[in-house]
Formats: C-alpha cells, sequence, structure tokens
C-alpha cells in the first residue's frame, strides 16, 4: 500500500514509523510539529527577559515590576504542576488539558497587548506582571500535560525530532523577528506590541491544531487517589540523578542575563547590543535544536551531558573576553551563541530523556515532580547567581561555569533509555 503524504513528509522528518499504525502516528506527529513551532515563535515574540522588558521600561513601570518579570514566569510555569498533574490523571483525553492551556496563554498575551496600548507608570507594570502570572499557570497546564500526550501518540524515537523541528521551525521565525531588532525599525513599541499581539493569535491557532489530534484513551484514575511523590522519589535513583542533573543545569537558562551585562560594561551601544544578542539566541536555536533533537533520539543522556560542557566552554569564554578588555557586543555576541545552542541542548536532552525513562502511565506525574523541584531550585540557583553578581557579573558565569561541568558529569551515571531502532 502506498503511503499517504502526511506518513511521507513526517517519515522523513523524523524517521520511519513502526507497525500498522504508521498514518495515525504521522498525522499526530506533524500536528505536534505545526503547533509546537506555533507557541514557540509566541513565546520568541513575548519574551519577558527582553520583550516585555522593554516594554515596561519604556512605560516608566518601575523596576521592581521589571525585575519580577523573570521569576513570576519561570515559577509560575513549574511550581503548579504537582497539583495540575492530579488533574491530568482524572483526564481519559488529556490532550484537553493542553488546548486549554495554549488557549489561556493566548488570552492572557492578549490582555497584555491591550495593556501596554493603554497604560503607563505603576499600573501597567502591575497589570502586566499580573496577566504574565496567568501565563505562566496556564504553561505550566501545557508543560505537565505535554510529555504524556507526546509519549501516547509518538513513537520513542521520534518524539525528539518533533520537538526539535519545531524549535528550528520557531528559531527561524524569531530570527526574523531579531533582524528587525537590529535593523532599527524596531523603535517605538508600536511595531513590539503588534508582535505581542501577534503570539496571542498564535497561540490560540496552536490551540485548534491539536484539539484535532487523535488520542488513545487513558486509564482515569480515582478521585480519590494522588500520585505519591515522595513514594516516586525514593524508589526511583535514575530520577533522582536526573533531577540533580537537571537542577545542575538549570545554570544554562540563568546565565544569559549575565551575558547581557558583560555586553554593557563593554560601552556597546543599546539597540545595537540588544540586536546582536537576540540574533545570536535566535541563531543558536535555529542551527541546532532539530539537530539537538536527533541526537537525543539515540542518546539523551550524551546530549544532556556535551550540552553541559559546552555551556561552561561558553560562559568561561565570556569571562576570557571581559577580563582581556574583549568584550564588545559582538563577542559577546558569539559567546552567547555558543551558550544558547548548549541551553538548547539541555531543553531538548531532559525533555526526550523524561518522556522515555518515565513509565507510561506515570509519565505525567514524573513531569511534575521534577518540574516542581526544578521550580524550587531555580529560584535557590538564581539567588545563588546574584550574591555572586555583587563581586562582578563574571563571577557569577564563573560559579555557574562550574555547576554546568557537575552537571555534565553527573549525566554519566545516567542510564540509557532509548532503545534501538
Amino acid at each position: 500500500m502506498t503511503e499517504s503524504r502526511a506518513e511521507q513528509t513526517f517519515e522523513t522528518l523524523a524517521g520511519e514509523t513502526d507497525g500498522d499504525d504508521g498514518q495515525r502516528e504521522a498525522r499526530n506527529g506533524l500536528r505536534h510539529m505545526a503547533s509546537l513551532s506555533l507557541t514557540k515563535v509566541s513565546d520568541g515574540l513575548i519574551d519577558p527577559k527582553l520583550v516585555l522588558s522593554w516594554l515596561l521600561t519604556g512605560l516608566g513601570a518601575p523596576a521592581a515590576f521589571v525585575g519580577a518579570l523573570v521569576p513570576i514566569r519561570e515559577a509560575g510555569a513549574l511550581l503548579p504542576q504537582m497539583g495540575l498533574a492530579v488533574v491530568l490523571r482524572r483526564m481519559t483525553q488529556r490532550k484537553w488539558m493542553w488546548v486549554a492551556g495554549s488557549a489561556v496563554q493566548g488570552l492572557a498575551a492578549a490582555g497584555i497587548a491591550v495593556a501596554v496600548s493603554i497604560l503607563s507608570g505603576w499600573l501597567a507594570g502591575l497589570v502586566v506582571c499580573l496577566l504574565l502570572a496567568v501565563l505562566a499557570v496556564a504553561r505550566a497546564a501545557c508543560s505537565v500535560s505535554y510529555k504524556d500526550i507526546l509519549g501516547k501518540t509518538v513513537g520513542n524515537t521520534r518524539r525528539g525530532a518533533v520537538t526539535g523541528f519545531a524549535g528550528s521551525v520557531s528559531a527561524a521565525v524569531v530570527f526574523g523577528y531579531a533582524l528587525l531588532l537590529l535593523s532599527g525599525l524596531m523603535d517605538s513599541r508600536w511595531p513590539v506590541i503588534a508582535a505581542v499581539a501577534l503570539a496571542a493569535v498564535l497561540w490560540v491557532v496552536a490551540a485548534a491544531i491539536l484539539a484535532a489530534l487523535s488520542e488513545p484513551a487513558s486509564e482515569e484514575a480515582a478521585p480519590e487517589k494522588r500520585p505519591a511523590y515522595l513514594a516516586i522519589l525514593r524508589r526511583d535513583a535514575q530520577l533522582r540523578r536526573f533531577i540533580t542533573v537537571r537542577g545542575l543545569l538549570v545554570v544554562t537558562s540563568l546565565a544569559p542575563p549575565y551575558f547581557v551585562v558583560i555586553a554593557g560594561q563593554s560601552g556597546a551601544q543599546g539597540l545595537e547590543r540588544l540586536g546582536a544578542l537576540v540574533l545570536a539566541s535566535s541563531a543558536a536555536a535555529f542551527v541546532s535544536s532539530y539537530l539537538w533533537g536527533r541526537l537525543a533520539d539515540r542518546s539523551s543522556r550524551r546530549v544532556l551531558m556535551l550540552s553541559g560542557f559546552v555551556a561552561a566552554l561558553a560562559m568561561l569564554g565570556a569571562v576570557a573576553l571581559t577580563r582581556a578588555g574583549l568584550a564588545d557586543g559582538w563577542a559577546i555576541a558569539g559567546a552567547l551563541f555558543l551558550q544558547m545552542i548548549a541551553y538548547h541542548g539541555v531543553r531538548q536532552g531532559r525533555s526526550t530523556y523524561l518522556v522515555d525513562m518515565a513509565p507510561e502511565e506515570e509519565r505525567a506525574s514524573y513531569a511534575a515532580l521534577a518540574n516542581t523541584v526544578i521550580g524550587t531550585l531555580l529560584l535557590v540557583v538564581g539567588a545563588l547567581g546574584g550574591a555572586l553578581s555583587a563581586l562582578g557579573a563574571d563571577w557569577a558565569l564563573l560559579g555557574f561555569a562550574g555547576l554546568s561541568v557537575l552537571g555534565a558529569f553527573a549525566a554519566l551515571g545516567l542510564n540509557e533509555v532509548e532503545r534501538a531502532g
């Protein structure tokens, strides 16, 4: 029987499907690629580290609100996941949690676009932070449900390619956005507000695409049954080591602001520096996400190990440039490019490893447990970086580089969880 066009396309991008159900997996896989690409583009267009910070600063919001954006986004997306996992386990069609989460993110982003259009000062800061908190919790719902949905609808050795493809496609779009930043066409707030509004639309479209997913029904947990998180942690030594590795490698997500600080200390102009760094970040995602995904399908353990070493090299390189007096905007952008390649490797490796390691009926619980612990560790390691930065941004990067090397060595003790084929 001739393969369908969908099956041919999916197998070209992700590898040959198994068994007699290849057409359904192919259709599901393409829906995953499309919806995940759209949400990743939205993430780039509304990035709190750059876009929302720039908007609130221009609107005269107090620095306290600007400084709260990234902690709200990161902690809000991780800490609610254990509670959401309890709800998820009672659902037989778990795609609906992801669909609802994506739609709510779209509504929250639309609210942010309106707020920055009509408000200013402390009121703009307050409203944007509240809406970002809603967006972050909705993102938590997507995160806790997605690994379970992906595991049920796409085969073991093709999941990394699905998420990696989405990362590369979205990175290409954000790369174009970065070029606009660098060109000087983004020197007023209205094009940036339009980008936030576009992100809102894309989240809603992504929800509609994944709503059509063909998902096998899950067994519904009894209402009174709650996942025994501590029991899971006690019995699974590999999960404990995985959380340790991921906890050490959170420095790859915390390091980029210190690259920005170092570039600023060199005297590089603001728009040039911002454009160069955004360009480096999006280029790294474009060239590495899909390749990391394919490598993770072979060995996500090795991806984590390699990413840890690459991140340490990038951070040490930035420190060396600083101390040699060579840390201009483009030199630091080059170091950030290497750092963001490592960051995407960690994201791809830990996502693929968790899906492939966790027992099928406990994927959501494993994801929620790991993410909740990591949400707490993000705050702890972030505070450590803040303390070290009192001595200078280069000292924070030195500390982060040491933790990254420890994470890479810890990954050596993880089991190989990908099967051949």
